[in-house]
């Protein structure tokens, strides 16, 4: 979709009117706008939250304009030209990736395996559950539904890897029985990073939290900027 629903419902396209419903796309286009401002310094934290959730409470065109029109274009914010759609590689800024809806909020292996590694949006609060099998959690990549994430373990005669970036504040707070946590990739992250706690309950099994860079350094290189 190339036409703006911020610019439409502010009468930049007559077949658009602000009384019009607005799409999910249109909705997640005002909603990365605002995460780019946020990523710039245009919005503090609060106020990039509050907007963010009238954004997807929007039903119509006009509910949404409001949000971005103190706000500068994307061309005029990057001088004239189109912004790449990933903030976070362009800017380095957490606030790209943190209030995002989520897309997964547990995994369960049985005798089996779940994975969860790319582009996702992990919740609030995620479980993961492994009997006698394994669970592979990457946040390297990941969307985080809020600044605050706790990430619930049980492995049961199985193992939890939880594989975070170097940037990432990151606390480990669970126990074992005949297992355990391996809490060596614990530790703060940069100003404005997610807090995610990893906790829960290892029984004859283990979780295990590594530190490893995003894939690529291009990433690596701007947050050391």
């Amino acid at each position: 979709m190339t036409d703006d629903p911020v610019n439409s419902a502010q009468g930049g396209h007559p077949d658009r009117l602000p009384e019009m419903r607005a799409s999910d796309t249109d909705r997640e286009l005002v909603a990365e706008r605002l995460r780019e401002a946020a990523a710039e310094g245009r919005l503090d934290m609060p106020e990039f939250e509050e907007r963010l959730d009238a954004a997807y409470r929007a039903r119509t065109y006009g509910e949404l304009a409001p949000l971005t029109r103190d706000l500068p274009t994307a061309a005029h914010a990057e001088g004239g030209h189109a912004r790449p759609a990933d903030a976070f590689a362009r800017t380095g800024s957490w606030a790209s990736r943190i209030g995002r809806p989520a897309t997964s909020r547990g995994g369960v292996a049985v005798f089996g395996g779940f994975g969860r590694r790319g582009r996702w949006s992990v919740g609030r609060v995620f479980t993961a559950f492994a009997l006698c099998g394994g669970g592979d959690i990457d946040l390297r990549d990941a969307d985080f539904e809020d600044r605050e994430i706790v990430i619930r373990c049980f492995p049961v005669m199985g193992g939890v890897e939880v594989v975070v970036p170097p940037d990432l504040h990151v606390e480990v707070t669970g126990v074992g029985f005949m297992g355990g946590f391996d809490d060596r990739g614990a530790g703060e992250g940069t100003p404005g990073s997610p807090r995610v706690r990893i906790t829960g309950f290892a029984l004859m099994g283990g979780v295990e939290v590594k530190r490893k860079p995003r894939k690529g350094s291009k990433t690596n290189k701007q947050l050391e900027k």
